[in-house]
């Protein structure tokens, strides 16, 4: 079992910046990535970014440029730095470690969420 526990989160003027920071424990060699998704209310949960073990990163076309994905060398504590923030950034941020068996099987493991507020 893998363990994500996440903070950070808080209300910011568009414009600003928030860093989301996840702390992974248990079995967490088993994961073949970290991420961030979020949740909007009334929208599909969404991937932000994430980050393979071997270091490969993915972010959405919408924060490209503004959010940047980290880990730290122990790969157990992945953070999120998101810059010039807008409102429809507003949203449930979740962090999530992935556990990929094939191209369609795949386990995923979820964090509480930390809400994210940003005002215009």
């Amino acid at each position: 079992q893998v363990q994500l526990v996440e903070s950070g989160g808080g209300f910011v003027q568009a414009g600003g910046s928030l860093r989301l920071s996840c702390a992974a424990s248990g079995s967490t060699d088993i994961l073949d990535a970290l991420g961030w998704y979020r949740q909007a209310p009334g929208k599909e949960r969404e991937l932000v970014a994430t980050i393979s073990t071997g270091g490969d990163t993915k972010y959405a076309d919408s924060v490209k440029d503004r959010f940047t994905i980290s880990r730290d060398n122990a790969k157990t504590t992945v953070y999120l730095q998101m810059n010039s923030l807008k409102p429809e950034d507003t949203a449930v941020y979740y962090c999530n470690g992935e556990k990929t068996y094939s191209d369609i099987l795949r386990e995923d493991y979820w964090g509480q969420g930390t809400q994210v507020t940003v005002s215009s």
